[in-house]
């Protein structure tokens, strides 16, 4: 597979800065809106934004249950922000009626390092990305609380997990996407070629 096309889900988020970042990193990059869409993509990002109005469309789409049965099928995945919230086995802080897609056996914990104004970005070092840090721009962004033992940690932040990878499922706190640093997408592309 020379050049996976891979989804962006787009009911809500940074849905054309994730389209760009993949076309930059040579992948064909698309939005996905529907469930039969689901059946012509080789992965899937899902992009930040608000992780309960991401479930509540989900839902509202017939989206939620046919990303569940890809997932654990073994579509690779990579989720930013709200993504990561999205790929979790749990949440701490759920809003509610709030549910998640799974993907990756770990406890997060939403907004966990601050409100809108408390935005920042910082390099964050990322196990298998070279040529030094990444700039991390976190939003409302959530961390990682704890990992189930297939889980590896890519990154951490002031102590706390930001990025994390189980098999074929990669997620970030922070967004990548708003750098112009396609590292971690690429890294993405190529787990999407290995798994083809």
């Amino acid at each position: 597979m020379s050049t996976p096309v891979i989804g962006v889900l787009a009911l809500q988020g940074d849905v054309r800065e994730h389209l760009i970042a993949l076309a930059a990193a040579d992948a064909v990059a698309r939005p996905v809106r529907r469930p039969e869409e689901l059946a012509e993509i080789d992965g899937l990002v899902i992009p930040g934004g608000e992780s309960t109005t991401i479930s509540k469309l989900a839902e509202l789409f017939g989206m939620a249950e046919p990303l569940r049965e890809r997932i654990a099928a073994g579509l690779p995945v990579y989720g930013t922000c709200a993504g990561l919230i999205m790929l979790a086995e749990k949440i701490l802080d759920p809003r509610s009626g709030q549910e998640t897609f799974g993907g990756i056996d770990m406890i997060v914990r939403r907004n966990a390092f601050g409100r809108q104004n408390e935005s920042f970005e910082a390099g964050v070092t990322v196990a298998g990305i070279e040529d030094g840090p990444v700039e991390g721009v976190f939003i409302r962004a959530p961390w990682v609380e704890s990992v189930g033992a297939e889980v590896e940690i890519l990154a951490e932040h002031e102590g706390h997990i930001v990025a994390v990878r189980q098999g074929r499922v990669l997620a970030t706190s922070f967004h990548p996407e708003l750098t112009g640093d396609h590292r971690i997408h690429a890294l993405f592309v190529d787990m999407v070629r290995a798994a083809g």
